[in-house]
This record gives structure tokens, C-alpha cells and sequence, in this order.
């Protein structure tokens, strides 16, 4: 670290405090409706993979019974 610039803790944690001044949180409300959101397509994801795994199973199942 000899051509890096050394900073003091007592430096770095009033330039972490300064940094987390600038963050724009969100609302209440958008934090909701994202977390609704994310629930609604992780179970429209959840379900098209059941309906894609049974599909897949079902084939399975049949080919297997026409060779077996």
C-alpha cells in the first residue's frame, strides 16, 4: 500500500456516515408493492415449472412405455 493514500478508521466511518446520508430510501408503500410483486411471480414462476416438470414426466413416462 505504499502508493495508496492510508486513511484513519476515525476518516473511514465519517466517510461511510456521509455516503449513507446520500442514499434515497424507499417508502413504505413501494417497499410493499415490490414485495407483493415478488411474491406474485416467484408463484407464477413455481408454477409454470410444476406444469413444465409434468410435462417433462409425463413424456418421460411415456416413452418409456413404449420401449419397455
Amino acid at each position: 500500500m505504499s502508493d495508496k493514500k492510508r486513511i484513519s478508521i476515525v476518516e473511514f466511518f465519517s466517510q461511510v456516515k456521509a455516503e449513507v446520508k446520500k442514499i434515497t430510501w424507499p417508502s413504505r408503500q413501494q417497499v410493499i408493492m415490490s414485495t407483493i410483486l415478488i411474491f406474485v411471480v416467484s408463484v407464477i414462476a413455481a408454477l409454470f415449472f410444476f406444469v413444465v416438470d409434468q410435462l417433462i414426466v409425463w413424456v418421460m413416462k411415456n416413452l418409456y412405455s413404449l420401449v419397455g
